[in-house]
């Protein structure tokens, strides 16, 4: 089993930035199995930001150059900067561990940007 925590959400101002946490614990093997998604108001969730199969880190188009993701290791937690947000960025954020065939998600933490 493995267990997510989100946190870091909350309410901003356009151009403005946040900074996500997904603390992860269980049996987590690899940091590079986290990935974030995102689901905003009657829309369908969608990746954001992740690691691909060969390691490379792959970002959504329209959030590429202001959303950066990290991770540090001893803390076994994964970041996601956010820069330059947008109203169009509001929603709430999940992260997501894709492992052994199985996917597990964290509670979302809601981010709104406002114009």
């Amino acid at each position: 089993q493995v267990q997510l925590v989100e946190s870091g959400g909350g309410l901003v101002q356009a151009g403005g930035s946040l900074r996500l946490s997904c603390a992860a614990s269980g049996s987590i093997f690899s940091l590079n199995y986290i990935n974030w998604y995102r689901q905003a108001p009657g829309k369908q969730r969608e990746a954001v930001a992740g690691k691909t199969s060969t390691g490379s880190t792959y970002y959504k188009d329209s959030v590429q150059g202001r959303f950066t993701l990290s991770r540090d290791n001893a803390k076994n937690t994964v970041y996601l900067q956010m820069n330059s947000l947008k109203p169009e960025d509001t929603g709430v954020y999940y992260c997501n561990a894709h492992q052994c065939g199985l996917d597990y998600w964290g509670q979302g933490t809601q981010v709104t940007v406002s114009s």
